[in-house]
């Protein structure tokens, strides 16, 4: 344990160290200590630049030794494409002031894009075209061709709370049924690793297995259990008159507006979403429906990552199938244990919660992921449902793991 701690290098402390080699080039994708920002991080260094997914030796709090001078490497070669990213973020805010735009986050909205934009063009600086460029790519992003905003949401929401309200209280809840279904999930969670059965999928979704299912979620206690909500019983949304990415509550606790912000602040597909009117009401109409979700797929393939999920955080036996892999993808991932050996000091409660309640952050966002995919009419088969669940705790541990390894980092500089 020692001589390995020895020769490991603190993550936060040897990025800090190559960015700095990169100099002023990078300023706009830098904080004030010169260090990259944490949506640099985030949104460039990992996804595009170091890929931790594909390249594990550059995931964790720290990098062994023998690693370093590769992930070195890897950004100093990586230097002429961030500094050119830097430079056409800087072209981008500018043209964004000029056009007077003030909705969205400069950096989630244009980070990615402008380390596409500097794979594909290189430095802007000289260019004659360059200007062109970053106006039009202004316009693509902010252009709402037919795409519901968040400043269209509001202000709908607002000029029509009255209605809104009374359409609330009408809908809400919507009546349960009770008709028991044919079909087991657990038969089905047996074979979608590897084989996934249509027809016994086909079963749940006919049978209204997810709709059966969602009678206990309305018992006190349940749906604080999984997490989807810090209510004892789920209670009727509000409609909401605000909503901040930072402080969004847990997802059957959001209001209306909150629901839909949340959706709108990702941008993803969202040109294949219904206009503002329209979403409002199938969002008032969703909140009612069994497990808050309007479709009977979304509802099945909840019930299906409830169910995967039993044996995620304990040691209770499992099935094999779904439940058995989720386990292990779980149990390999050396930060858990770290986590859980380390002194309680050096670990924030909020993080070591977070392992301990693993499955609570994976329904949570199961069910984030299934509302996005009827706002924007998506479909999900048979097959594309392990793929779904498993991708959610992949998500759920890349988090997790950089909120650690923030925390460890932190803790490093502090030392």
């Amino acid at each position: 344990m020692g001589s390995a701690t020895a020769t490991a290098v603190p993550r936060g402390q040897l990025l800090a160290q190559c960015w700095a080699e990169l100099g002023s080039a990078v300023a706009a994708l830098s904080n004030g200590a010169g260090r990259p920002l944490a949506r640099t991080e985030k949104l460039i260094l990992d996804p595009l630049v170091l890929r931790p997914v594909r390249n594990p030796r550059f995931a964790g709090g720290s990098v062994l030794a023998e690693h370093a001078a590769e992930l070195r490497r890897v950004i100093t070669e990586a230097g002429p494409a961030l500094a050119a990213t830097a430079s056409w973020f800087t072209l981008l805010k500018k043209t964004r002031r000029r056009a007077g735009i003030t909705e969205g986050n400069p950096q989630d909205l244009y980070f990615q894009r402008c380390f596409e934009l500097a794979i594909e063009h290189g430095d802007p600086t000289g260019r004659p075209e360059a200007e062109r460029i970053a106006a039009d790519t202004i316009v693509e992003l902010h252009s709402p061709g037919g795409r519901p905003t968040v400043a269209e949401l509001r202000e709908f929401v607002r000029a029509h709370a009255a209605e809104l309200t009374e359409l609330l209280a009408q809908t809400w809840p919507a009546p349960r049924e009770s008709t028991a279904p044919a079909a087991r999930p657990a038969d089905f969670l047996a074979t979608c690793p590897e084989t996934p059965d249509e027809n016994l999928f086909a079963a749940l979704v006919t049978g209204r297995t997810g709709t059966h299912e969602s009678a206990e979620a309305d018992r006190p206690g349940i749906a604080l259990g999984y997490g989807l909500t810090d209510q004892e019983r789920p209670a009727r949304p509000a409609l909401g008159d605000g909503a901040s990415k930072r402080q969004l509550p847990k997802p059957w606790d959001r209001s209306v507006l909150e629901r839909l912000f949340a959706a709108f602040t990702s941008g993803f597909h969202r040109e294949s979403m219904a206009g503002v009117p329209a979403l409002v009401r199938q969002e008032i109409h969703r909140c009612a429906q069994p497990w808050q979700l309007a479709e009977e797929v979304s509802r099945v393939t909840l019930v299906l990552g409830r169910d995967a999920t039993t044996g995620l955080d304990n040691d209770d036996p499992v099935p094999p199938g779904a439940a058995t892999r989720l386990r292990a993808r779980w149990r390999r991932e050396a930060y858990v244990r770290r986590v859980l050996r380390l002194p309680g000091a050096r670990v924030p409660d909020r993080l070591r919660a977070g392992v301990h309640g693993v499955r609570q952050a994976y329904l949570r966002r199961l069910w984030v992921r299934l509302h996005g995919r009827e706002l924007r009419a998506g479909q999900l088969t048979a097959g594309q449902v392990w793929d779904l669940l498993d991708g959610v705790l992949r998500s759920v541990i890349m988090d997790q793991r950089d909120h650690l390894r923030s925390a460890l980092s932190r803790e490093a500089g502090a030392a």
